[in-house]
């Protein structure tokens, strides 16, 4: 949120990306938010996130309205950390427990929501353009007030329930209905976007467009809105009382109807997977009871649930760190120096590119999840080869910006978007599949790790430093010619290439697993050990 607030000043440019840098690391240190999501319930771990964004906001908000002239440095970086972790907060809490709401369509989850995630920007882009009149001061104030009244109004309704055991028509219709809404929002945000930067909409048309825009957002809830009416329908007519219920007392309980729904963590079936062998041998389980010898815990096979310090010694666990780390640092240098990289090859409104990459982003995240989720069921594709794709569109994506091209600046940044959301979009369901889901918030966010460190390496040593370079060459704070990011394109498409190879690598490890989890068309935990 914070990126839309730190375009110009007049600060040093190096101070401007380290800002920028404090932005990712605020929104992707979720380690707290992680471990409180399996202590407390959602609502608190949201309550923590509007209260640092209020806090956080707060404080931006004097310091650019001179309400508090002369902040230090260190601390404006430091309240944008806050305010930026507050994502985290929000973030950590739908994610974690929409996933282990809906364990089935997990792909489709992180689909949607992150989906959603890569349209706020362009959202509050109309806000700021369209309500707000461009005014950078009451933006912060918006996001340091009006974001925690909405996370005070809504965040009783982010709660966990029981997920469904087996697969429910009526849910597949639902997320059908949810992503044609985002689709739907997607085209509008753009739409709006392009007409607000060619032409200058009248209020009246400026207000109608966010009534709408706000009308679309709230679109997916006629889904619990017409379950809820449902079910009230369903209350008042009774139960149905089926005509072959059994008579006989010995037949009812030998035909005794087994609940639909189970527990929503994965940890609550797994005491079973083992059974037999833990009650077959009556000598052991004596032997043991009596310290004659010592039973062994046992480790947790993939697709099982993991402890982090049970998940940091796999090496799985390290390839999709550093795959995903190899990806998103690329492309954060990116979303962090767009502008520049548009105004160094000769495009001073980058509007356009921003809205580019803002969609083709949404499409990557929320297609990556409606596509992998069909193999996976179909073919029991690992969704690591979908990453695989990414990383290698993303190579190309860099030597076309090297190419230092208008039309191919263009083709560029629609692919970086894409592949930059099919990675945030497949690592949240690929690291819950391998790991599972009751330490899942820990162990996404722990990957997330990868997201500011990739900031530092790829955006400030790499791409800040030789731009600075040539602006000095040239005499100016700013760079113009294909010289200003030639060497960082070359540099980031080796990076990701050396990604793909990662996933490659990924993808052969967890074929067998994937035909373990999929081989009934849809998830199910592990029955043995041989993987």
């Amino acid at each position: 949120m914070s990126k839309l607030v730190l375009k110009g000043g007049s600060r040093p440019p190096w101070q401007l990306t380290v800002l920028g840098v404090a932005n990712d690391i605020g929104e992707s240190v979720g380690l707290l938010p992680g471990l409180a999501c399996n202590r407390f319930p959602p609502w608190a771990v949201l309550l923590v996130g509007a209260v640092c964004c209020f806090v956080g906001y707060g404080a931006i908000w004097l310091a650019v309205s001179r309400t508090v002239p002369n902040l230090p440095y260190w601390l404006l970086w430091l309240t944008h950390c806050i305010a930026t972790n507050s994502n985290a907060w929000f973030g950590t809490a739908v994610l974690v427990t929409n996933m282990r709401n809906f364990p089935l369509s997990r792909g489709t989850v992180a689909g949607i929501l992150k989906g959603y995630v890569g349209l706020s920007a362009a959202v509050y882009t109309v806000i700021y353009s369209m309500v707000l009149r461009k005014s950078a001061l009451d933006l912060v104030l918006f996001l340091a007030i009006g974001i925690p009244i909405l996370c005070l109004a809504l965040m009783y309704f982010v709660r966990p329930c029981t997920p469904a055991s087996t697969e429910d028509p009526s849910e597949r219709n639902h997320f059908l209905f949810t992503q044609a809404a985002c689709v739907l929002l997607a085209v509008f945000l753009v739409s709006t976007t392009i007409l607000d930067a060619t032409t200058t909409p009248s209020n009246a048309v400026a207000y109608t467009l966010v009534a709408i825009m706000v009308v679309l957002l709230m679109s997916p809830l006629a889904v619990p809105i017409k379950m809820t009416i449902c079910s009230v329908k369903t209350k008042k007519l009774g139960p149905r009382v089926d005509s072959t219920e059994p008579l006989a007392s010995g037949e009812s309980d030998s035909s005794q109807i087994e609940p639909l729904l189970t527990p929503s963590s994965s940890a609550t079936n797994l005491g079973s997977f083992y059974e037999n062998d833990e009650s077959s041998d009556v000598e052991t389980l004596l032997a043991v009871g009596e310290g004659a010898i010592h039973k062994k815990k046992r480790k947790p096979k993939r697709g099982e649930d993991f402890k982090l310090r049970e998940a940091v010694i796999k090496a799985d666990f390290w390839l999709l760190w550093f795959l995903y780390f190899l990806g998103v640092g690329p492309g954060i240098t990116v979303l962090n120096n767009l502008s520049q990289i548009g105004i160094s090859l000769g495009v001073n409104d980058t509007t356009l590119l921003l809205a580019l990459f803002s969609f083709c982003n949404f499409v990557g995240r929320l297609g990556s999840g409606v596509i992998s989720e069909h193999f996976v069921r179909s073919r029991m594709i690992p969704r690591s080869l979908w990453m695989m794709f990414a990383l290698m569109l993303m190579s190309v994506a860099f030597l076309l910006y090297a190419s230092a091209h208008t039309v191919t600046l263009y083709v560029a940044t629609g692919l970086m978007g894409i592949s930059y959301g099919v990675l945030y979009a497949m690592m949240v369901p690929l690291a819950s599949e391998i790991f599972g889901l009751k330490n899942f918030g820990v162990i996404f966010n722990f990957m997330q790790l990868g997201n500011p460190i990739g900031a530092v390496l790829f955006s400030v040593l790499l791409a800040s430093t030789l731009y600075d370079n040539e602006a000095a060459k040239q005499g100016s704070i700013t760079c113009i010619g294909q010289e200003c990011f030639r060497v960082t394109f070359f540099v980031l498409s080796g990076v990701a290439g050396l990604g793909s190879i990662l996933c490659i690598i990924l993808t052969v490890r967890l074929r067998p697993v994937y035909q373990m989890l999929y081989a009934g068309g849809s998830f199910r935990l592990p029955q043995n050990s041989g993987h």
